[in-house]
Formats: C-alpha cells, sequence, structure tokens
C-alpha cells in the first residue's frame, strides 16, 4: 500500500465495497435459489412469505434485494434461461451429426420443463395470482431476458441446420427461429396434457423427441434434399397457383 492510499484511505474502502458487494451478489444467488425451490414445490403462484421461509428470512429482507415479485422471477428467470441455454449448447456440442444436435436439445429442453414444470410456467407468465404489475407498468426486463434467450437459442439450432444443408445463414436463422416455437408450443402443449379425454396415455418424452425430431428435420431438410429438386434461389417468390375447385 501507498503512502498516499493509507492516507486518504482508498484501499480499505475499495476492500470494504467490494466486499460488500460480493456478499451481496451471493446473498442475492441464495435467494434466488430459494425462490425457484419454493415454486419447485409449491406451484407458481407461491407467496413471498414461502420464499422467505424456504430462505430462512424474513419478506423484509427480500425486498431489500428485490424490488417486488417481478424483480425476483426477473432474476429467477434470468438463472433458469442460463442453465438451459448451457445445457442446450453442451447437447449440440457433444452431438456427433447434425441430425442428432438438433434431437439432443429437443430433448434437453423437455426433459427441463417437465423435471420442474411449475418453474417453467413461473418465468414465463406475466402475472401470477395477481400479484404482479399490470402489463404495460413494469417487468419489462423478464421480457427482454427471455427474449435474449430465445434469441441465443435460435443461434445454437441455426448452425447444425445449417451445416447440414448448406443454406444462406438468414435462410437457416429463419428456419431455426420457427423450430425454437415448435418445439416450445409442442412442449408445452405436453406439458398440460396429462391424458386425453379418451383416457390414453400421454406421449413420452422420448416418444415426444422423436416424434418433434422428425416432423422439424424432415420438412426442410427432406425438401432441400428431395432428388431433382431445385436449389435455393431467393428471387423466387412467386406462389404456385392453386387447383380449381371442381364446379
Amino acid at each position: 500500500m501507498t503512502a498516499a492510499e493509507q492516507l486518504d484511505g482508498r484501499s480499505t474502502l475499495d476492500g470494504r465495497s467490494t466486499r460488500w458487494d460480493d456478499h451481496r451478489a451471493a446473498r442475492r444467488a441464495q435467494l434466488v435459489n430459494a425462490a425457484r425451490k419454493a415454486v419447485h414445490r409449491g406451484g407458481p403462484g407461491v407467496s413471498m412469505d414461502e420464499i422467505a421461509g424456504e430462505a430462512g428470512t424474513s419478506k423484509s429482507i427480500v425486498y431489500r434485494y428485490f424490488e417486488d415479485k417481478a424483480g425476483l422471477r426477473l432474476a429467477v428467470a434470468a438463472h433458469v434461461v442460463a442453465t438451459m441455454h448451457d445445457a442446450l449448447r453442451e447437447a449440440a456440442e457433444a452431438a456427433p451429426t447434425p441430425h442428432a444436435a438438433l434431437r439432443a436439445m429437443v430433448r434437453v429442453y423437455l426433459e427441463m420443463i417437465e423435471h420442474s414444470p411449475n418453474v417453467y410456467w413461473f418465468v414465463t407468465r406475466t402475472a401470477i395470482g395477481g400479484n404482479e404489475p399490470a402489463p404495460g407498468v413494469a417487468g419489462t426486463g423478464q421480457v427482454e431476458a427471455l427474449g435474449s434467450y430465445l434469441d441465443s437459442v435460435i443461434e445454437l439450432v441455426a448452425e447444425p441446420f445449417a451445416r447440414a444443408v448448406q443454406v444462406p445463414p438468414a435462410l437457416a436463422a429463419a428456419w431455426a427461429a420457427g423450430a425454437v416455437g415448435f418445439v416450445r408450443g409442442a412442449g408445452e402443449w405436453w406439458l398440460g396434457h396429462g391424458s386425453d379425454p379418451e383416457g390414453a396415455d400421454r406421449l413420452t418424452r422420448e416418444e415426444l423427441t422423436e416424434q418433434v425430431t422428425l416432423w422439424l428435420w424432415t420438412g426442410p431438410v427432406g425438401v432441400l434434399h428431395h432428388e431433382g429438386a431445385a436449389p435455393f434461389d431467393p428471387s423466387e417468390t412467386s406462389i404456385p397457383a392453386q387447383p380449381q375447385e371442381n364446379r
């Protein structure tokens, strides 16, 4: 420590500030983890009192770190989407082929939402039990967090598709955006349907994984690889004439 630092106390103050920032970050992470556990067990409508109880503290302490429940949920969402993104990336990188990469990412996504549907609904819904501010008033950060996550997932999904069919990056990204929406829609439908009205069992996770992968892969890839198909030409914008109905 220099004489100047000893004289004005800069080193001591900086050290205290750093320790406080580290402590605050660690405490926030603990509260986020407690909230995730409380939601996992109690459902997306879990109260702040229940979350505080899971953390072994009081609700007032939770509010020191998060302005309201929407702020806490944003923090939980950021943690969940980062974890899911890392898992999807690792699955894709470990796959031996582009097709296997797509299947692996579909499987990981379904595994994670099935493991804790309560947490999934908690971070993807905008209103929980009337405890959240009205749309447009707050919560924009969560929308941005989920939007950023979806954008990054689109990049992950586009890469193996582009490798498989050698299409322009823009076309691969367009397909990937549709694929992400399709997988999410199918997964959410699956979560909400334990059985159909006829009493048939729900599709297993593996059955849905294989079916969704088949639908996604054989559609565009099948078209682009079809024997005798014309190469992709972005200038082709005409729509084939539809056959007239019999009169």
